[in-house]
């Protein structure tokens, strides 16, 4: 077999895109040519380049595994604990604790497919979370209803704060936030806000131990040849998907990127990809870690209930 002329193939699918550098096609991930918008593109692959044509109607998506749950600020929640991203939201404003149906792709993103059947028990949450009550005099509630209303009153009194969750860091806490209500979101809230003080204070005192500190960054210049190809492979290695990068000008790369339905960004070395500023709470031990083993130690964090978010 000539195997030139296979990889020449060119061949056109409907694909979901996420935004950043790949799109997902049964069993392989392919390389995008030119970053678009999130949606469905009919796209052309050839070999493992992707390039997207143009949007695209979704496929039938009925053969893909059904995940059902609660809706709450962009995330499906099924349970107590379990809890996803839904990606390419319909335009619509979806409301807050509605129940869905959603479709899992083959990388493992949900995507939307539709709403699922309504009933009290989510007109009574949706009229406890305008009135910032608790779900305690409620009864029979579902855990994946108790815990999108937990999150979903949580996000809105940290939004009053002008502080930034995400169900990450939360999630070990939203069934006793559902019982409890606003004082417990209180708690939990000033203990986030502790420890991201905290960490900045420790993290800029390894920084300038080191010589890594710079108060003001020097302008952007080019990224060492190929350094984005090393950042997506680490990051590939590690389950997580390059979204964007930057250089920072003084032999530091910002990375963006998904990881567990979140978005993180991260501060290495350009050259050794070493952590700089990991983007959640280290204790100062972000130097210890490479890009490619901190997906692993932001995985543990959410396990443990001890993930904290300090970049957005």
């Amino acid at each position: 077999m000539d195997y030139r002329k296979f990889l020449q193939r060119s061949e056109e699918r409907v694909l979901p895109y996420f935004g950043g550098t790949g799109v997902q096609d049964v069993g392989r991930r392919l390389t995008v040519m030119e970053v678009m918008a999130p949606g469905w593109y009919r796209t052309r692959i050839e070999g493992r380049a992707a390039t997207l044509l143009g949007p695209a109607d979704p496929p039938d998506l009925s053969a893909s595994p059904c995940v059902r749950g609660h809706f709450a600020l962009g995330w499906l929640f099924r349970g107590g604990r379990e809890i996803d991203r839904i990606e390419l939201l319909p335009d619509e404003e979806l409301a807050p604790l509605t129940p869905l149906v959603t479709r899992r792709w083959h990388s493992g993103e949900l995507l939307f497919e539709s709403s699922d059947f309504e009933g009290d028990a989510e007109e009574e949450a949706r009229r406890a979370l305008e009135d910032r009550r608790s779900l305690a005099q409620l009864s029979g509630v579902a855990a994946s209803l108790r815990a999108a209303f937990g999150f979903a009153l949580s996000a809105h009194v940290a939004a009053e704060r002008q502080l930034r969750i995400s169900p990450r860091e939360v999630m070990g806490s939203v069934l006793s936030i559902a019982a409890s209500g606003v004082p417990a979101v209180t708690a939990l809230l000033d203990r986030i806000a502790e420890a991201r003080e905290l960490e900045r204070v420790r993290l800029e005192a390894w920084q300038r131990s080191e010589g890594l500190f710079v108060p003001h960054a020097a302008p952007p210049e080019p990224a060492p040849q190929g350094t984005s190809e090393r950042v997506a492979r680490a990051l590939e290695r590690a389950e997580a998907s390059l979204l964007s990068q930057r250089s920072l000008g003084i032999g530091q790369l910002e990375v963006a990127y998904r990881f567990m339905g979140q978005r993180f960004i991260s501060v290495v070395d350009e050259r050794t990809l070493r952590v700089m500023d990991a983007g959640i709470c280290l204790s100062g031990h972000d130097g210890d870690l490479t890009l490619e083993s901190l997906p692993g130690v932001i995985r543990e964090g959410y396990e443990t209930d001890q993930l904290n978010i300090t970049r957005w």
